[in-house]
């Protein structure tokens, strides 16, 4: 099977037929193929014809011809700058590989369908042969159930493979150029630091905006991870496996390799690659928390090791001659919403909130027990060879241990004392005694901070007794770990719907008699009374009163929140987050009901006492309206007499979420992002007016609808101002596993942030262009034309609901077991679905399913030809072109814009489209939307190229517009299989009802897989 390449770095691979085939033309010869067929006499068993292609695969040469045998295409001539040569054996490797155990898994037969539907499907994508459409359509036809599934978890475990291998080829192109001495490319810390640099910031400069700078990405459990722990587990296992072939091997080293990488496959095959049952809240934890141990634990200790190193190499007069580099603060810490996001999840409750901190507490206490334990292995110096601090020694002789084996050996006993404690730290905060056991009973710390106290006097000791190289290897990373992890891991944000707030509030305030019918109150009598409450020292809730079971809920998951902070420490919940906020009230309903649980002390409005919040309140702002308002919406905030004490309790700064899935389903691509922009400049301007540090936190999704793209282009890309080294970022759905589950990758990923938040901090003259203000208008205008067309498709069209349920296998996906949160907010009936009410997640989801993907790109070819048609003249037109061109050229928002959308385009597909379109039974319906759906795509392609003055897709990205164009050859059988069993299924005319949705289940799962950022 041959490649749906998902990378820039991406290359086509040749389908070779079978030489019968007289007919054939040849494939391009810059592609080879993944798998070669030649015909042998077809009384060759089985077994023997395996064991040959494995030890020839072993051995780096072509197996023996058999019937169907999959062989190595010819030795590839290894052209002078052909940097992805690599890439393409991996590929080829893996896909012979995954040849041979569908062959022994499932017979000749499944390989000679398999092979023939791919060959069929190349011929028709790469040659363009009409005839081969046909044919392909046919064959698909008639395959039965077990045929299907055969096929499709074919392409789709292929699509898994390409992606690591393309995973590895960056890994390894970036140790290409590491070794070459190549400029630092973009995105890398070096480099930020020497364009910082050549602007004239000084080393001083760069030490403060580091004292108070904070980023934090945030793993979210939203559902658009299809694929099992299981297999990403197996998947985690190649990856290295075939890494390991970068490196010299001997012939049974090699050997050895393929037969694991064989037995790894097959573990693919045999595993079950869809869940049994829906995850729960606990599962998605447990999922969530594997990336620390693969990625972040010594990821990003690591990374803040050489952004110091970076720092003093660029920066040398801020650093004292043989003397360490300057330590960093821990400023790159993590965040997560498993466990904690209630909106739209009746699943996350107090209990769950609990087991994610205990769980993230244990994972985290377990590591440090290793790494202690690790280092008293290690640092076996012997007071008789050299010496050792006054403290180090007073550690020493606090220890437990008194083995008469180490009595000179105190760093050994100081870590044995250290490891006890930690170990009672571990029984008394999480209830789980360590793994191994310590010498004896200790009193465990107090705080993480006074573990770390311990560690450093282990460093200090190190490094004034000449053992600096010591204390620069496994000890330096666990101090950093300490700042970094504490011992809560991750700071766990709590999240609600404003309407649930709400809802509690008026149940509170009627059973205590204060309002009847708060809900119906206007906007300023709600502030009054909560205002008036707020000020009261009594608690409005009534102790022997029987609430509901949500109000119940609510307070109950705030009194854990309270008590959490108490135990773990105020980082492991420090943030409330308010889905859907449209008003001031919205905002101080939270406030009143951290009252009522003990996180809110103090009197609003007092001096004698004035109020400090545990839980910082964060708005949601989500729509087209709600983004609007929420510069006014914030300035009511911080009007509120009183508020002022409640942000410098914070550290003088407040922070403000926006939502880019809900805005882009509510407004469409190009509103969304304008009204995103235009929000984040009159935030920073109000914050700067008032002296407080305003931090964004960014909800982007993995889809370029759902404000998906290259994480450092859309940072660099950012208002000015509207960064100052303080952003939090949402990581979602399968974007976590594709950046996070390979530590190389992972490490790249988490620098890019780092170097984008620095760019965009200290360079912010880079993103404001001189015409910026002509830009803006520009932008409005086709704002306005954008919003006006997409609205009216999605929104205004009668029948518009009943297509798009009919045409994308929505229904479908909400019944996958993808998460634990339901697609909807609300329970959906075929007569009462709305779009509205739908989650942006699966919307944008079930767009990228039918090769549409319109919510990144529908409106703009519309907006730019409105905008084209109101120039009055000619001489206008050729103006407002050129300055289209400018944009393009000088401003980083349009661009960054343009660029993503372009990338859209090239992955959408209109014939594979068509195919979707044809489940609407409703004829008129089927032809007027997507007629309208097809014409705006060749509308904005069109404008696009105008504007870009590029007629191709991804001209400044050929690679990557091969690998798109490539990939089709691929996803093609997954998406015609999905449309018939989706016929099959909804028709209802197969007995086995069952068997079909696990089939539409696995196309989800491998067209997801094949378009990789599809959440």
């Amino acid at each position: 099977m041959t490649q749906p390449a998902a990378r820039p770095d991406g290359r086509r691979i040749r389908a070779v037929r079978p030489p019968a085939d007289a007919a054939a033309k040849p494939s391009p010869s810059d592609a080879p193929a993944a798998m070669e067929t030649k015909p042998v006499p077809a009384a060759r068993k089985t077994a023997r014809r395996t064991a040959a292609s494995t030890a020839s695969a072993a051995a780096g040469r072509p197996p023996a011809p058999s019937h169907l045998e999959i062989v190595p295409a010819a030795p590839a001539r290894r052209a002078a700058g052909d940097k992805d040569l690599p890439l393409r054996e991996d590929i080829r490797f893996l896909g012979r590989l995954l040849g041979d155990v569908l062959r022994e898994q499932e017979g000749e037969a499944a390989f000679d369908i398999v092979e023939t539907i791919r060959q069929t499907a190349v011929r028709f994508r790469r040659e363009n042969d009409r005839a081969a459409a046909a044919e392909l359509d046919r064959l698909l036809k008639r395959l039965s159930r077990d045929q299907t599934n055969q096929v499709v978890r074919a392409f789709s475990y292929f699509s898994h493979l390409a992606n690591i291998a393309e995973d590895q080829h960056h890994n390894r192109r970036r140790r290409v150029h590491a070794l070459a001495g190549s400029p630092p490319q973009p995105g890398s810390l070096a480099r930020a630091l020497q364009a910082i640099d050549a602007a004239g910031v000084t080393g001083r400069t760069l030490r403060k905006f580091f004292d108070e700078a904070l980023i934090v990405p945030v793993l979210t459990a939203h559902p658009t991870e299809v694929q099992r722990k299981s297999i990403l587990d197996a998947q985690r296992d190649i990856a290295r496996l075939l890494a390991e072939r970068d490196q010299p091997m001997t012939a049974r080293e090699r050997e050895h390799n393929t037969a694991q990488l064989r037995a790894k496959v097959t573990t693919l095959w045999q595993t079950r690659m869809l869940r049994n049952t829906r995850l729960m809240v606990v599962d998605e934890i447990e999922n969530a928390l594997s990336y620390y141990r693969t990625t972040f634990l010594h990821g990003i200790p690591r990374l803040m090791r050489e952004l110091e190193e970076d720092i003093a190499a660029v920066f040398p007069a801020s650093r004292k001659a043989k003397a360490e580099p300057a330590p960093l603060p821990p400023f790159f810490q993590m965040g997560s919403w498993i466990g904690g996001d209630r909106d739209g999840n009746p699943n996350v409750t107090a209990d769950t909130l609990e087991y994610a901190a205990c769980r993230q507490a244990l994972l985290i206490l377990e590591w440090y027990l290793d790494e202690v334990h690790a280092l008293g292995a290690e640092l076996s110096m012997s007071s008789l060879m050299v010496e050792a601090s006054p403290e180090l020694l007073a550690l020493a002789d606090a220890s437990p241990d008194h083995s008469e084996h180490r009595a000179d050996e105190p760093y050994r006993r100081a870590l044995i004392g250290i490891y006890a404690r930690l170990a009672a730290t571990c029984k008394a905060l999480t209830g789980q005694a360590a793994s191994r056991h310590p010498v004896a009973d200790a009193e465990p710390y107090a705080s993480a901070q006074a573990f770390a106290a311990d560690i450093q006097i282990v460093i200090d000791s190190l490094r004034s007794h000449h053992g600096q190289a010591l204390a620069n290897a496994r000890i330096d990373g666990l101090r950093r770990a300490i700042d970094i992890f504490g011992f809560h891991l991750a700071s766990i944000d709590m999240r609600q719907v404003s309407d649930v707030h709400q809802a509690v509030i008026a149940e509170l305030f009627a059973a205590a008699g204060v309002e009847a019918d708060y809900a119906g109150l206007s906007e300023d009598r709600k502030l009054e009374l909560l205002l008036a409450e707020l000020r009261q020292p009594r608690l409005l809730t009534l102790p022997w009163h029987e609430y509901s079971e949500q109000t119940r809920s609510e307070l109950r998951i705030l009194a854990v929140a309270r008590e959490l902070r108490a135990r773990l420490g105020h980082r492991v919940a420090r943030n409330y987050i308010i889905s859907h906020t449209e008003t001031l009230s919205d905002l101080v309903e939270v406030m009143l009901l951290q009252k009522e649980a003990g996180l809110l002390r103090g009197t609003l409005g007092s001096r004698q006492d004035p109020a400090r919040m545990e839980l910082m309140v964060i708005p949601l702002f989500e729509t087209i309206d709600d983004l609007r308002n929420a510069a006014g919406i914030m300035q009511s905030l911080l009007d509120l007499p009183g508020f002022g004490a409640v942000v410098a309790n914070q550290g003088g700064e407040q922070e403000v979420m926006l939502g880019y899935s809900d805005s882009n389903k509510d407004g469409g691509f190009l509103t969304s992002n304008w009204e995103l922009y235009k929000a984040e400049l009159a935030l920073v301007q109000l914050f700067a007016q008032r002296g407080i540090k305003l931090r964004l936190f960014h909800g982007r999704g993995g889809t370029v609808g759902r404000g998906g793209g290259p994480t450092y282009q859309a940072i660099l890309s950012q208002p000015p101002g509207t960064v100052n080294g303080h952003i939090r970022l949402t990581e979602q759905g399968e974007i976590i596993n594709s950046k996070f589950a390979n530590a190389e990758i992972g490490h790249r990923n988490l620098e890019t942030v780092i170097a984008a938040t620095l760019e965009a901090s200290l360079l912010p003259t880079q993103n404001a262009p001189k015409d910026l203000a002509t830009f803006e208008g520009i932008m409005q205008r086709l704002s306005d034309h954008a919003y006006v067309a997409y609205r009216d498709l999605v929104y205004d069209t009668p029948g518009f609901k009943d297509y798009f349920f009919a045409t994308t296998p929505i229904t479908e996906i909400a019944d996958l077991n993808l998460g634990s949160r339901p697609a909807s907010r609300k329970l959906m009936d075929k007569k009462n679905r709305r779009i509205e009410d739908l989650r942006a997640i699966p919307w944008g989801f079930s767009w990228g399913q039918c090769r549409l993907l319109l919510p990144g790109w529908y409106g703009f070819g519309s907006a730019v030809r409105a905008l084209l048609d109101s120039a009055p003249d000619d001489k206008a037109l050729k103006a407002t072109v050129a300055t289209l061109r400018r944009m393009v050229k000088t401003w980083p928002f349009f661009s960054t814009l343009l660029s993503n959308m372009d990338m859209v385009l090239a992955k959408t597909d209109l014939a594979v489209a068509s195919r979707y379109a044809g489940l609407c039974d409703d004829a008129a319906l089927r032809k007027a939307v997507f007629q309208r759906i097809s014409a705006e795509w060749h509308l904005t392609c069109e404008m696009l190229s105008l504007v870009t003055g590029k007629q191709e897709r991804l001209a400044d990205n050929p690679l990557l517009a091969r690998s798109i164009k490539n990939r089709f050859a691929y996803l093609d059988p997954l998406n015609h299989l999905q449309v018939e069993l989706l016929k099959r299924y909804r028709a209802g005319k197969d007995g086995d009802d069952v068997r079909v949705r696990r089939g539409i289940h696995l196309t989800i799962n491998g067209i997801a897989a094949g378009l990789r950022n599809t959440g």
